[in-house]
């Protein structure tokens, strides 16, 4: 029998990256779909490439006959995407494009914000609006087992933020207390790279049964990250608490994020830092927090090993 073909959108990124090795470790043909066929995939190099039989494709999202040229070509029948916030029609051109080309099972780099009935959340909350409108338009494109949602929480390599702040030794944050859980952006993509293989049989029957939240094994604030990053690229680095509105200006200047996606992050982490980390109450943490050693047989990375093993990336 041949093996699934598989093609990974944004293979370039920490998670396109660890989801199309995964798909491969796990039997997948793998195509990787890029804007630049020339730039480098992390944690794959050229040699391993070629001995992998990995094949590399022009694509882009954002450009739907771009995405169906791309699939038609390699023939490919299973796809891994990620949410292009600049769509207008919630990437709906792209999906029917994966899907006229052939595309039979998708996997989608989601969010933890998209709870219960995606079509009963509203557009005053920017990052569950999106991804639930991406998601509404891939069940109405595949059906419920012809794709699977990913949800992650918040990503240990979010702590990147900080990065163009730490050669001033101060890293100003308007909410440093509330504490999240730093999930690895490798887990998650191994995590999506076996579901692409597998299918959606392997996932449980339930009401959502094609939706995987995937927290990190950490309650740290970021805080305490920022030390935790400290120690590993041995320098003193000093957390300053700053007014909502210098935060926001600091986040946006030192990171270059949108503001509308800012003001989002700063306002649940403002609702967080009143009312408590909502994510360790939510209803699915306490299931999902097995998930990786559920699907992966391992446990999950711990934030403190991400940074080792990411330490030169906060160096500037």
């Amino acid at each position: 029998m041949a093996p699934i073909k598989s093609i990974i959108f944004g293979p370039t990124g920490r998670v396109g990256s660890a989801a199309a090795r995964s798909a491969k470790h796990y039997g997948s043909q793998v195509v990787l779909a890029m804007r630049n066929t020339q730039k480098s995939i992390p944690g794959l190099s050229p040699e391993q490439e070629r001995e992998g039989g990995y094949e590399r494709i022009e694509a882009d999202l954002t450009k739907p006959d771009t995405v169906q040229a791309a699939v038609n070509k390699t023939s490919a029948k299973r796809a891994f995407i990620y949410v292009d916030f600049t769509s207008s029609d919630y990437m709906k051109s792209t999906i029917t494009a994966l899907k006229l080309a052939g595309i039979e099972f998708v996997v989608l780099l989601s969010s933890w914000s998209v709870k219960g009935d995606a079509k009963a959340i509203q557009p005053g909350n920017f990052l569950a609006w999106t991804h639930a409108q991406i998601e509404i338009n891939l069940s109405e494109a595949f059906g419920q087992h012809g794709f699977v949602a990913v949800r992650p929480a918040w990503f240990a390599s979010n702590a990147l933020w900080y990065k163009n702040q730490i050669p001033n030794g101060e890293v100003k944050l308007a909410f440093p207390e509330p504490k999240v859980d730093w999930v690895s952006p490798e887990d998650i993509g191994e995590l999506s790279g076996a579901f692409l293989t597998r299918g959606s049989q392997c996932l449980d029957s339930t009401d959502e049964a094609n939706a995987v939240y995937v927290p990190g094994p950490e309650q740290l604030s970021q805080r305490n990250a920022i030390g935790i990053i400290a120690k590993a690229v041995g320098k003193n680095i000093k957390v300053t608490q700053v007014g909502e509105q210098e935060g926001q200006e600091v986040f946006v200047k030192t990171t270059g994020l949108p503001e509308r996606l800012v003001k989002q992050l700063l306002l649940q982490q403002k609702t967080t830092d009143k009312e408590g980390p909502w994510l360790f109450v939510d209803p699915h943490y306490e299931t999902a927090l097995g998930n990786i050693k559920k699907f992966l047989a391992r446990e999950p990375m711990r934030f403190h090993e991400w940074v080792e093993e990411n330490k030169q990336e906060f160096v500037i």
